[in-house]
């Protein structure tokens, strides 16, 4: 018979073990809980290649400044190029492929009423080669007429006619915009916005059932037949919208073409943003939308190089007028900004977390990724048929970069330095 003293600590050592139990069995609860909330972060997908450590970069990135960072302020938010940073290939030179193919472009009164910088030597050779027998405002047979499709085709691909005139002069700010991209849309005047997306988005069904590796004839002019989605573009921005971002397309093509294109990545025409044409009766006109005080007209502020950044400022964090031109403060910035070219270095070297540049060896973007100032460059080599390694430097020092003249100048850090020339490291 146990005494007294005895039944008490034998209580005791039960009240212990109770609780030794109990606690265990809460750690045990709580560390799985712990361990779900880790794993419930959204993740880049581990099988999808990027060069070194960049998919680790941008995992660290998104765990900083989306929704596992604990941040309860404004949405953080992520921009992207479109041509050859989300997709491989062109979507503007795909879709006006197929226009000319099936005759969807319509006879201007004057080829010069197309584009404020168009010279006579274009509008003569354009003149020449599709005639004037088709009646104003009536499609043009460039299916069958080769002379008429390469000479249309020639002034996008070069800004030239094919006997080697120039087809655009005069003066514009070459930071702001480039005559050729916005004669794209002009070409498109007297269509409706639907009808421009319905020509995408015929042209993406033949572009993505294509082999790799396709090309396709125009007139003369052999091009890429074929385009396909980065695998690891989607999932990045699939990995962005899950932490909480909000993801943006910021094209130079015509945004009734990259609406037809921006949902295969889960965007919406509110989140696709690209040169914007004014509307006459529900049609398409010549005339295109400006930006940061930049007069509505001939197209002289496109989202292109500092207009990408001033459509972002403008459209995005809703700043006006003058202001939207400028770099803004950090609450006022893109998180992450992605391109491929010159014409995305000025919105992409403004992101605050992260540069993505998808190496197509242009001067400007390349000199600022291999620079590095910040630490936060995230280059990487296409990842369809990347580029050979860059033979030589980048000139980085002297002519990288193009002022708003258009002459070649070295480029500078934010802080007024030259950048050394860099070598090519992200092939």
């Amino acid at each position: 018979m146990r005494t007294k003293s005895a039944i008490v600590v034998g209580l005791a050592a039960a009240a212990a073990l109770a609780t030794a139990t109990v606690t265990t069995a809460a750690t045990a609860t709580a560390a799985p809980a712990h361990h779900e909330t880790r794993r419930s972060c959204p993740q880049l997908d581990k099988n999808l290649p990027w060069a070194g450590d960049n998919r680790a970069r941008l995992q660290k990135m998104i765990d900083e400044r989306g929704t596992c960072s604990g941040n309860r302020g404004p949405r953080p938010v992520a921009a992207f190029d479109w041509d050859n940073t989300v997709v491989k290939n062109d979507i503007t030179d795909a879709t006006l492929a197929w226009a000319l193919k099936h005759d969807k472009i319509l006879r201007p009164a004057h080829w010069r009423d197309t584009n404020a910088w168009l010279t006579p030597a274009a509008e003569a050779a354009l003149t020449t080669a599709c005639g004037t027998s088709v009646p104003v405002g009536r499609p043009l047979p460039t299916s069958k007429n080769t002379a008429c499709t390469d000479e249309i085709f020639e002034i996008r691909e070069k800004s030239q006619t094919m006997a080697g005139e120039a087809a655009f002069a005069g003066d514009w700010n070459h930071r702001r915009t480039v005559p050729a991209y916005g004669w794209i849309p002009q070409l498109f005047a007297g269509h409706t916005p639907a009808a421009l997306t319905s020509f995408a988005r015929q042209a993406r069904a033949e572009q993505l059932a294509a082999p790799v590796g396709t090309k396709q004839t125009v007139g003369t002019h052999t091009i890429a037949g074929y385009i396909r989605y980065y695998d690891q573009q989607k999932d990045l921005i699939r990995t962005l919208k899950a932490a909480g971002f909000d993801v943006y397309i910021v094209s130079a093509s015509s945004e009734p073409i990259a609406e037809a294109w921006s949902s295969g990545v889960g965007l919406d025409r509110k989140h696709t943003i690209g040169i914007r044409s004014i509307t006459e009766h529900g049609r398409l006109t010549t005339a295109l939308k400006g930006c940061g005080g930049v007069e509505t007209g001939r197209g002289d502020a496109l989202p292109y190089m500092d207009g990408k950044r001033c459509m972002i400022n403008q459209e995005i964090f809703k700043i006006k007028d003058a202001k939207a031109w400028q770099q803004q403060d950090f609450s006022h910035r893109i998180a992450l900004g992605a391109g491929d070219a010159d014409t995305d270095v000025t919105f992409v070297n403004d992101a605050t977390g992260a540069h993505v540049a998808i190496n197509r060896n242009k001067s400007e973007l390349m000199c600022r990724a291999y620079d590095d100032a910040d630490g936060r460059w995230v280059a990487n080599p296409m990842f369809i048929d990347p580029m050979p390694r860059k033979s030589g430097t980048y000139p980085c020092s002297t002519t990288g970069a193009t002022a708003a003249d258009g002459t070649k100048v070295p480029v500078r850090r934010a802080d007024g330095s030259v950048i050394p020339d860099q070598a090519d490291k992200a092939f």
